[in-house]
């Protein structure tokens, strides 16, 4: 690449990485006009290869592929009537301040001195708990008045009349067209689903991706993305909301506006071969 082209590597953000990498070329365009930025994002097995034989660590060894997307971003006035998509907001949060959550997925080794990274029990509750607290953030963006209001209530309502009365939980189903979801397994995926109240089509997308290209990390994201868009349900004003939860563990979220027709993805993206094969029965 030409000498005055910036490159910055971002790593042990797990599958959070990608989105991170969105927000920091969000920021490193508003400070550098007419400007391009390209996220290359990826998953490499190489490096966190388990090689060992204690199951906790093994699952990752089954579950991650190897893959790889990159995403062209730009402040450039031209791309008003080429781009696909409009930056609406970025958010990053992380719990490692808890003991609990940030062993929840750990890379450590094991009596034989092999390196590898250990998931728990802990991780579903973990990842709840983190959504729970990062939607909250998010909502204030995003959601219509009467879903702030709803939030709110509820709130005020354990604080002082009912202990035992539930937040309620808003319906982000208002705001937000698409979802893509971390693919870290199908339990992560429906955790997630029932802790935003989601139905089959909103999670249709990274159960697809998990069945059909495994968890290739960050870049999964994007695969989702490829999906929706081959299946032609992404219409102009629609908004996708990208979330990445990775070890430490954080999260990141990204929603971007459609601000342009798209049409033809299927077959010239990743699902050309196997686009009307989904959704297929995935519960069994």
């Amino acid at each position: 690449m030409r000498d005055d082209v910036k490159s910055f590597n971002l790593s042990g953000m797990g599958c959070s990485a990608s989105m991170m990498a969105v927000d920091m070329a969000q920021s490193l365009l508003k400070v550098h006009k007419d400007s391009n930025a390209v996220v290359l994002s990826t998953e490499i097995l190489t490096t966190g290869w388990y090689s060992g034989n204690e199951r906790n660590k093994l699952v990752l060894n089954c579950l991650f592929r190897m893959g790889s997307a990159a995403i062209l971003l730009t402040n450039r006035k031209p791309a008003r009537t080429t781009a696909k998509y409009r930056l609406v907001r970025t958010l990053r949060t992380q719990r490692a301040f808890d003991d609990k959550a940030y062993n929840s997925a750990i890379r450590d080794e094991d009596s034989r001195g092999l390196t590898g990274v250990t998931l728990t029990r802990d991780i579903l509750q973990t990842a709840g708990e983190m959504l729970r607290s990062s939607i909250t953030t998010l909502g204030l963006s995003t959601l219509p008045s009467s879903e702030k209001l709803k939030f709110a209530a509820s709130i005020l309502t354990k604080k002082f009349i009912s202990k035992s009365a539930e937040p309620y939980v808003p319906n982000f189903k208002r705001a937000i067209d698409h979802f893509c979801l971390p693919t870290s397994g199908r339990p992560v995926i429906k955790e997630i689903a029932k802790a935003l109240k989601l139905g089959e089509k909103d999670v249709e997308a990274a159960m697809a991706t998990l069945h059909r290209f495994g968890n290739q990390s960050s870049s999964s994201l994007w695969y989702e993305l490829a999906y929706v868009e081959a299946k032609e349900r992404v219409k102009r004003g629609d908004r996708i909301w990208q979330l990445g939860m990775g070890s430490g563990p954080k999260a990141a979220h990204v929603v971007w506006e459609c601000i342009r027709p798209i049409a033809g993805e299927a077959q010239c993206g990743p699902w050309a071969d196997c686009i009307d094969s989904y959704p297929m029965k995935l519960g069994r």
